[in-house]
């Protein structure tokens, strides 16, 4: 069988367009001769009565007394809405098609809810239903852990249920469908000259994803280069080509004729910079990092020089930083209305002046970097949030993106 999995949005399932869109895009598969496996997510978002926020509202006022499990129980409920209407659509155009909860297609994942990891995929039942000529529709988000308990996968966690049955039943690819015609090189909203790519390298998408580009999850991204499975990301309600994730980079990034291949962002973050002193730098740079991490506070752009040291989080935990440097006695200086961007690009590595560049447009555009590093293939700026669409654009156009 020429299996393809088909990974279908919220937007795309919320309205009975939708699901007709959806039915359009499966049915072409099968006319093709394909054997599609369909993997929904919740309907549509909040406050839609069944987007998965809208599910957690319902015990919002219960927060002190919350159970992770009882929790993954009802997120679930979203994805299995979707999984039988979306069953019953296809049938009553004329298609056999049979709903499947994670437990009966067979994805089994480890303990921790909310944040569960697929370990196996136990195939016998999707591959029995194709074989009947069933299109199986798929529960995205979910799995079953040792004790048979659901267990969700984490937000965009659809997406890394389409990656893994892709793997497990050896699809030819996997269709991610989304309410955007693809990858493109940067936020359209924040960039009028973003322009749709046709091809990235899993390297590129992972960094981009990474980064605060939100077309496909990262851990997604990461499976499909682990499993060599190609990842197509298209638009449920058109027809434009897409963008297709492979292996390696396009031509033309290998040649490095694109040495940037697009620009992700992230808002709502701040700055903490710290200057140490005496002779205990280093025990004193660890203690910070301990209690940022038992507080739940993820760092990123960490940079150490001397007795200084730098780095960002999300402005929605600043109060509970600014606690925890006040218990251990740092005074720190923090800088709020932040914004990052991270230039990503197979093509940069090995090509000498890329960070001229990005730093002299900035410069040029008015645009203050306070804080930057680097990798092989991504640059990251941290900037005033208000210069966000001033700097996009410069990098844009400095790299004809």
């Amino acid at each position: 069988m020429n299996i393809i999995v088909q990974k279908f949005g919220g937007t795309s399932v919320a309205t009975a367009e939708g699901r007709q869109r959806v039915a359009d895009k499966v049915i072409e598969a099968l006319n093709k001769g394909l054997s599609p496996v369909v993997v929904v997510s919740a309907m549509g978002r909040h406050p839609e009565p069944y987007a998965t926020d809208s599910l957690l509202s319902l015990v919002g006022a219960y927060q002190p007394y919350q159970d992770k499990r009882e929790l993954d129980l009802l997120m679930a409920c979203g994805e299995t809405i979707s999984t039988v209407v979306m069953a019953h659509h296809l049938r009553s155009l004329g298609y056999q098609a049979e709903a499947f909860d994670a437990y009966h297609a067979g994805i089994r994942c480890t303990d921790v809810h909310g944040d569960g990891q697929v370990l196996r995929v136990v195939t016998d039942n999707l591959m029995a239903s194709l074989r009947a000529g069933n299109v199986p529709v798929v529960t995205g988000f979910q799995g079953v852990n040792s004790q048979l308990c659901v267990t969700t996968l984490g937000r965009g966690g659809s997406d890394t249920s389409a990656v893994v049955l892709g793997a497990a039943l050896k699809a030819q690819v996997v269709e991610i469908y989304t309410d955007v015609d693809g990858v493109m090189t940067a936020d359209p909203r924040v960039c009028d000259r973003a322009q749709i790519l046709s091809q990235v390298s899993f390297e590129e998408m992972g960094e981009l994803a990474g980064e605060g580009a939100k077309v496909v999850h990262p851990r997604a991204v990461d499976l499909g280069a682990d499993h060599n499975v190609p990842v197509w990301v298209k638009n449920t309600f058109g027809n434009a080509y897409g963008t297709l994730l492979s292996p390696v980079p396009p031509p033309q990034a290998i040649e490095k004729t694109r040495v940037v291949t697009a620009v992700a962002h992230m808002i709502g973050l701040s700055q903490a910079r710290i200057d140490f002193q005496g002779d205990h730098i280093m025990e004193e740079r660890n203690r910070v990092m301990q209690a940022m991490s038992e507080r739940g506070i993820n760092l990123d752009l960490v940079n150490v020089c001397g007795p200084q040291m730098y780095f960002i989080f999300r402005t929605q935990y600043l109060s509970q930083a600014e606690q925890a440097l006040k218990e251990l006695g740092f005074s720190c200086e923090l800088r709020n209305d932040c914004a990052k961007i991270s230039l990503v690009g197979a093509g940069m590595r090995g090509t000498p002046g890329v960070a001229y560049r990005a730093h002299r447009c900035l410069s040029e555009a008015g645009v203050e970097v306070y804080h930057s590093t680097d990798s092989n293939i991504t640059i990251s700026c941290l900037i005033p949030a208000d210069k966000l669409r001033a700097a996009i654009e410069a990098v844009h156009k400095e790299f004809s993106l």
